[in-house]
C-alpha cells in the first residue's frame, strides 16, 4: 500500500468539480462540489447521531437505500438545516443535477453545510449544475475547496493497494473545522474507490472502522447536523468482487483505515482557532471500550486542550480528565507522557508527579504535533483519538460566525 496523488479522482472512472456558484458573497470561496463516476456504484454511508438532521441527509438515505449511487453533490455556506422547504431544496437539486447528468435521481448523494437555519435559495445551485458538470475532471482539489466552510486547509488523501494481484485506488475529501464532536456523523466525508466490493460489504467496512477513526475526533465538543461520510465504490479496477469477509476484505479495511485515520488527523490539526494537533494514544487498557473511553475524554477535555495552546505540562488535567470519563481504571497505575518531534517527557508515573525539566517540556509542547501518551498498565487494549488545543481565536470564529 502506498499514498498516491488524485484524491477522490484517484480512482478509475472518477472525476470531480468545484465552483463558485454565488451562495457565498465572497467570489473567491467555491461553494459548491460535484463528484461523479462512470459507472453506477455501490454505496454506503453513515450519517450524524444529532436528532436534528439537515434535510439533504433524509434525501440521501432514500435515494442510497438500495445501495447504489453515482454522483455526490455538496454545497457550502449555508447548510440546509432547519428549513421549511428543505426536503423539497435537496430533491430538486438531485434532480436538477440528474438532468445535467443523463443518470437517475435516486442516484444521487446530496450534503450541503454552512450556517445553520438561514434560508437556502435553489437559483444559485440550479444556475450552477451546468457549469459545474461541464467542467468535471481530474479536480478532486477543487471540490474539495467547494465544501469548505471556516476550514483553513484543504483535507484530501488517496493510496493505492492490492485485491488478488490487482491494483485498486482509494481516496477521499473531507471537511470539518468546527461543530465536531464524537458520534457519527460530525464532518462531511467523500470517499471513492474503484475496488469492486459489495454494497453490503462496503457498509460492514464503513461502519466498522468509522468507530476507530471518525468516532474518535473531538474538536469542540458539538455534534453537528448535517454531516455525513459516504463511500462509492465502482468496480472499475477489475478485481474479484469482495461479497464476504476474508483476506480481501482485510485489505480493503486496511486501506480504508489508511484513507480516514490520514483525514481525522487533518481535520483535527485544522479545528476552528488551532494551533496544534493533539493525539491521546492509550495503551495498556483492560479493553478496548476502556482505551477509547479514555482517549477521548482526553482529547475533549477544554483544560487539557488550553494546557496545550500555553503548551503547559499541566498533567493533572489529564489525570483530571481520565478520572471523571466513567472508564474503570485504576489511577495509581497510570503513566503519561507528552512527545513531539523535540523529544518525549514522562510527567507521571503511577498516578503521581515525577521530577522532570520544564524547559524540556515547553519545547516538546511549543510543537505543532503533540502526542500525548497514557499508559494505563492494566492490560493489552489500545486506541487513540485527535483533536486540538484550545485558543483565542476559536472563540473569535464562532462569536460572529453567522454575522
Amino acid at each position: 500500500m502506498k499514498i498516491i496523488s488524485g484524491g477522490v479522482c484517484a480512482a478509475k472512472g472518477f472525476t470531480a468539480n468545484g465552483i463558485h456558484c454565488g451562495i457565498r458573497k465572497n467570489k473567491l470561496k467555491r461553494d459548491l462540489a460535484l463528484i461523479y463516476s462512470q459507472k453506477i456504484c455501490n454505496a454506503a454511508a453513515v450519517y450524524t447521531t444529532n436528532l436534528v438532521k439537515g434535510a439533504p441527509l433524509t434525501v440521501t438515505k432514500n435515494n442510497i437505500s438500495d445501495g447504489k449511487a453515482q454522483a455526490v453533490i455538496c454545497n457550502s455556506g449555508n447548510a440546509n438545516t432547519c428549513n421549511a422547504n428543505g426536503i423539497e431544496i435537496a430533491t430538486q437539486t438531485c434532480a436538477l443535477l440528474a438532468n445535467e447528468l443523463k443518470i437517475n435521481q435516486t442516484d444521487v448523494v446530496v450534503a450541503s453545510t454552512g450556517v445553520i437555519g438561514q434560508p437556502l435559495d435553489i437559483t444559485p445551485i440550479a444556475n450552477g449544475i451546468p457549469e459545474l458538470v461541464k467542467g468535471l475532471g481530474d479536480n478532486s482539489s477543487l471540490a474539495a475547496e467547494g465544501i469548505m466552510t471556516t476550514d483553513v486547509k484543504e483535507k484530501t488523501v488517496a493510496v493505492s493497494f492490492e485485491i488478488g494481484g490487482v491494483e485498486c485506488k482509494i481516496g477521499g475529501i473531507a471537511k470539518g473545522s468546527g461543530m465536531i464532536h464524537p458520534n457519527m456523523a460530525t464532518m462531511l466525508v467523500f470517499i471513492t474507490t474503484d475496488c469492486a466490493i459489495s454494497s453490503k460489504m462496503l457498509s460492514k467496512a464503513l461502519s466498522t472502522d468509522i468507530a476507530n477513526t471518525f468516532n474518535m475526533i473531538s474538536i469542540d465538543g458539538d455534534t453537528s447536523t448535517n454531516d455525513m461520510v459516504t463511500v462509492l465504490a465502482n468496480g472499475m479496477a477489475g478485481n474479484d468482487i469482495i461479497d464476504c469477509e476474508g483476506e480481501n476484505f482485510n485489505e480493503f479495511m486496511k486501506a480504508l483505515n489508511t484513507v480516514n485515520v490520514a483525514l481525522c488527523r487533518m481535520i483535527a490539526a485544522d479545528g476552528e482557532g488551532a494551533t496544534k494537533l493533539l493525539e491521546c494514544k492509550v495503551s495498556g487498557a483492560k479493553d478496548i471500550d476502556t482505551a477509547k473511553t479514555v482517549a477521548k475524554s482526553v482529547i475533549c477535555s477544554s483544560l487539557t486542550k488550553a494546557a496545550m495552546f500555553g503548551a503547559d505540562a499541566n498533567w493533572g488535567r489529564v489525570l483530571c480528565a481520565i478520572g471523571y470519563s466513567g472508564a474503570k481504571v485504576n489511577v495509581d497505575k497510570i503513566d503519561v507522557f507528552f512527545c513531539s518531534n523535540k523529544g518525549e517527557i514522562q510527567v507521571c508515573k503511577s498516578g503521581s508527579g515525577v521530577d522532570f525539566s520544564e524547559e524540556k517540556a515547553k519545547e516538546i509542547l511549543l510543537q505543532d504535533e503533540i502526542l500525548i501518551k497514557v499508559d494505563l498498565n492494566d492490560g493489552e487494549a489500545s486506541s487513540s483519538a485527535w483533536g486540538c488545543d484550545l485558543t483565542y481565536d476559536y472563540v473569535k470564529i464562532n462569536g460572529d460566525y453567522r454575522t
